[in-house]
């Protein structure tokens, strides 16, 4: 991709892989009654919705009322809005533990779908960590453990296997933010079954698509997108200028929707989890995820906007 847009090529090859990438049965998108979009998780019959949301660098506050007010308002407006994947991490502060406590709060853990990892080495400290993480965000179960960032992966294994069989943990998974992790992320995904994969992908970090998405595709692994907003330098690229003058005809009212309806659109995504601690963000962020979802062709037109910007 350059600074005029997609070649001809490109636009040809992205077109392709949506006939090569066609939604599964078992992956298959839907509505709820909210209009969120949501798709199967993997070959189970679990749905969950396409727009999620991510703690980093947002839940790592103090005990204060103003810190947390916000964050109270934040987790109401996803709610509201049909979310229901929070991921979040031991690597990120006191998240945990204030998502625990503001889920408490606000009596809605039977409608969240949690999401934390397993960062740090060797078994023991390993099972240690996660039950950590349980008590912190104040739950015997968790619906997805993942290992971050690839952190001695084998040494966890068993322990997720094992969480998984007891019923203590439901989906396993593993991670990573960078696009050189790539490669790794295929090798171990061919070597261990893992349920979930956790990945880079935005319009400025497309490099997932190339061999990364399709795997998961063709494995029946969900995906979970971070970075949508490419740790916000989307929005650097796109500041005071306009939406395209068809963001109409792709359902997109702001930048934020352009950028999360792009990752959550593609066929092997599961669900995109926007970080954020503004409530008006919020209620923008879990709007991108109402049908329908733009095709491979408004997909292609969308980057080759972009990327000529």
């Amino acid at each position: 991709m350059n600074e005029r847009g997609l070649t001809r090529r490109e636009v040809c090859a992205l077109l392709a892989a949506s006939v090569v990438l066609p939604t599964p049965p078992t992956h298959a998108a839907n509505t709820q009654e909210h209009g969120m979009t949501t798709r199967r998780i993997g070959g189970s019959e679990e749905s969950v919705p396409v727009i999620g949301m991510g703690s980093s660098n947002t839940f790592d506050v103090g005990d204060s009322s103003a810190e947390r007010s916000p964050l109270r308002e934040v987790l109401q407006a996803f709610a509201a809005g049909g979310g229901t994947v929070i991921d979040t991490s031991p690597m990120y502060g006191r998240a945990e533990s204030v998502l625990g406590d503001l889920i408490d709060e606000l009596h809605l853990r039977p409608k969240f779908w949690l999401a934390t990892k397993v960062w740090t080495r060797g078994q023991s400290e390993g099972l240690r960590q996660i039950e950590t993480s349980m008590r912190r965000l104040r739950t015997s179960t968790l619906e997805l453990v993942q290992i971050h960032n690839l952190l001695d992966w084998r040494e966890h294994v068993p322990t997720l296997r094992n969480l998984k069989q007891s019923g203590k943990i439901r989906y396993t998974g593993i991670t990573h933010y960078r696009a050189d992790a790539h490669e790794s992320l295929l090798q171990v995904l061919g070597a261990e079954r893992f349920d979930w994969v956790q990945v880079n992908y935005s319009l400025g970090e497309r490099e997932a698509e190339s061999r990364l998405l399709p795997y998961c595709a063709e494995h029946h692994i969900a995906v979970l997108a971070n970075r949508p907003f490419a740790d916000g330098g989307l929005f650097d690229k796109t500041r005071g200028k306009p939406l395209p003058p068809w963001a109409a005809e792709i359902n997109c009212e702001s930048w934020a929707q352009f950028f999360l309806r792009y990752a959550c659109s593609h066929p092997a995504v599961t669900c995109a989890i926007p970080a954020t601690a503004k409530p008006a963000h919020m209620t923008d962020n879990v709007a991108a995820g109402r049908m329908p979802l733009p095709d491979a062709r408004q997909r292609a037109r969308m980057a080759e906007y972009f990327a000529a910007l």
